[in-house]
């Protein structure tokens, strides 16, 4: 019987990898940075009655400036309108997702390829090409600044790309789980409901996070499709730190851009806990 050896590495070899090591490490150091410089001007900037553009320590502490956007007509309405908007936009989407994904996920049939590429084809179409004939046709409809219309074209504008994760994840729960509930007497909804939901609760989580945050930040769609002030959300709403002549309320505009970001961060707190989990279960039907 014989036995191979490999070769001790070489100083050369070591070299390398560490070089490789430091590299990657600056590369990350220098882009982590670049992210964190913004959100170092915000919360300064915050804190700043005379800020501006340039990352600066305030001279003087001061909460005037979320005094300035602590009022229902800055902050409070869009930030309810856009909860409104996105959050019943994000439940039309992934509802409808979840039941377009199970058939293509769990069938055969002839269309389905086409189907999935018409799909996929969807999800880089960019949605300012059609915004003139659906304003067109909002207009014909009488669906002009009407929050319902924002939430369904929001929600079918959200869904191919929604479909495509929903459908992904939903191919990783085992068909041999689905059936075991079949042969207790369960109909395919609550299969669905009872058995595919809670064990892709990960995929889930993730879809319903990015969905929302794209919704979350869009801001042609509302502005296109909502006129009046009671109705626009939140992205819409800030160009209202923009005076006519130009100048900016940076510290308001930096004060106002933290409160925006709550429920963002509020939703990946919350689903976050879901990330990881949902598969550990599909492993005690196999072996």
């Amino acid at each position: 019987m014989t036995t191979t050896t490999r070769p001790a590495p070489t100083s050369t070899t070591g070299s390398r990898a560490r070089g490789t090591t430091v590299a990657s490490s600056l590369v990350m150091l220098v882009i982590g940075l670049a992210f964190l410089v913004p959100l170092l001007w915000v919360v300064l900037a915050s804190f700043d009655t005379e800020a501006s553009l340039s990352v600066a320590w305030p001279q003087t502490w001061s909460l005037g400036n979320f005094a300035a956007i602590w009022n229902a007509e800055t902050t409070f309405r869009p930030l309810a309108n856009s909860l409104i908007l996105c959050g019943g936009a994000t439940l039309v989407t992934m509802v409808t997702a979840v039941l377009c994904a199970y058939p293509m996920s769990r069938f055969r049939f002839r269309a389905k390829r086409p189907l999935l590429l018409t799909i996929i084809f969807s999800t880089g179409l960019p949605i300012t090409a059609i915004m003139i004939p659906v304003y067109s046709l909002f207009v014909q409809v009488n669906l002009i600044d009407s929050m319902v219309g924002a939430i369904l074209f929001l929600g079918a504008s959200s869904l191919p790309y929604a479909i495509f994760l929903t459908k992904g994840f939903m191919d990783g729960v085992p068909v041999d789980i689905e059936e075991s509930a079949w042969t207790e007497g369960a109909g395919v909804l609550r299969a669905l409901w009872s058995v595919v939901l809670p064990l892709m609760r990960s995929g889930m989580a993730v879809a319903t996070i990015f969905t929302f945050v794209m919704m979350w930040g869009n801001f042609f769609v509302p502005f296109m499709l909502l006129l009046s002030p009671e109705n626009l959300p939140a992205a819409v709403t800030l160009y209202t730190f923009s005076s006519q002549y130009g100048q900016v309320a940076y510290g308001q505009l930096a004060a106002f851009s933290i409160f925006y970001s709550l429920p963002v961060v509020a939703l990946y707190l919350f689903l976050g806990r879901s990330l990881g989990q949902g598969f550990a279960a599909a492993g005690g039907v196999k072996g």
